[in-house]
């Protein structure tokens, strides 16, 4: 009887467990753990993890993300430079924009997704809308054939109906005229030199690594809608090929509608990987300056005579000019109306 009433413990007092124990209750719960992980896929076991490790990290990089704000403050105020507030981004919409160049993302592709591709389909088209919304001017931005898998991932995102955006549930091809049409793809053979406030640039809403080559220029040429290409390779050299992601060819219109040129708006949006170096001059170009050049040239290498007297030629009584100069110990008559000056070298130049 009283080995039992010391065996028991009050709920109050602390159990001391041997080393052993706590081993084995250790491997218990690592067993459950096993367990319950055969019902899930490794495929979702290392999302569960990636989750768990981003949420540990949320808090430092929420600080580092204040701190960066901080210092861009900083030096803002040290340059005299304003930061975009949070009273003008509300200004700043599409309705008040003096901007009305027209962008459309065609989403008529879902069923050519894979969910990954899907997903960063989707995000691209979160960086469009971000750009877009922090614009002094924003573009005229539509988000078309807006509905089933496109817009299940959207929802993800809460608060996506509130973005300034417009939402288009029908085909570009029945949201806007056929004459005001321009899709965007590099396999044109029309080049866009400007942009067009009467015009409608589509970007097709593709992510597919390449799968389906020539998919867009195929149906806008199928559907006798108007195609073109940006002038990349008017201003740049590329490595790569002339394809670009969607919120890449968005940000280059962007800039451009705010007046950067072609080959800014290139070089500042496309990433390193593409190898995108700057074209020289064009040639005709460089010939001019030669040319230039070369007559500045000549001109430094000769003489202007000194004001000529005039004198009537004995011959038939015309008004005519004389003189002379001398070059390397040689005196040069002269007696030409049309001489202006000449050259060290002996030539003249009319």
């Amino acid at each position: 009887m009283d080995d039992e009433t010391d065996t028991k413990v009050s709920p109050t007092q602390t159990v001391i467990k041997s080393p052993e124990a706590v081993e084995n209750e250790n491997d218990s719960n690592n067993a459950n753990t096993n367990q319950e992980g055969q019902q899930l896929s490794k495929r979702m076991l290392r999302k569960i993890r990636k989750r768990e490790q981003w949420l540990a990290k949320l808090p430092e990089k929420r600080a580092k993300e204040r701190e960066k704000m901080k210092l861009k403050r900083k030096a803002a105020r040290e340059n005299n430079e304003s930061l975009t507030s949070r009273k003008q981004l509300k200004q700043s919409t599409m309705a008040n924009s003096s901007c009305q160049v027209r962008v459309a993302v065609d989403l008529d592709f879902d069923d050519l997704m894979n969910p990954r591709d899907l997903g960063k389909c989707v995000k691209q088209l979160m960086r469009c809308y971000t750009l877009n919304r922090r614009a002094a001017n924003p573009m005229q931005l539509y988000f078309t054939s807006f509905n089933g898998k496109s817009e299940q991932e959207m929802s993800k995102n809460n608060g996506y109906s509130n973005w300034d955006v417009h939402f288009k549930e029908e085909p570009y091809s029945q949201v806007f005229q056929t004459d005001d049409i321009v899709y965007l793809t590099s396999e044109s053979d029309n080049i866009v030199t400007t942009l067009d406030e009467t015009k409608v640039y589509v970007i097709g809403g593709l992510v597919d690594h390449n799968g389906h080559k020539g998919l867009c220029h195929r149906l806008a040429e199928e559907k006798k809608i108007a195609h073109a290409q940006l002038p990349i390779s008017e201003f740049l050299e590329l490595k790569s090929r002339k394809v670009l992601t969607i919120d890449h060819v968005f940000e280059i219109l962007l800039g451009v509608s705010e007046g950067l040129s072609w080959k800014d708006a290139f070089l500042k949006v496309l990433p390193q990987r593409k190898g995108a170096i700057g074209k020289k001059e064009n040639d005709d170009h460089n010939s001019t300056s030669e040319s230039s050049a070369t007559s500045e040239s000549e001109s430094k290498n000769c003489i202007a005579l000194e004001p000529l007297k005039t004198c009537t030629s004995e011959s038939n009584g015309t008004l005519e000019t004389e003189g002379s100069i001398t070059i390397k110990g040689e005196t040069v008559e002269m007696c030409n109306e049309d001489v202006k000056k000449l050259c060290v070298d002996g030539s003249q130049s009319t």
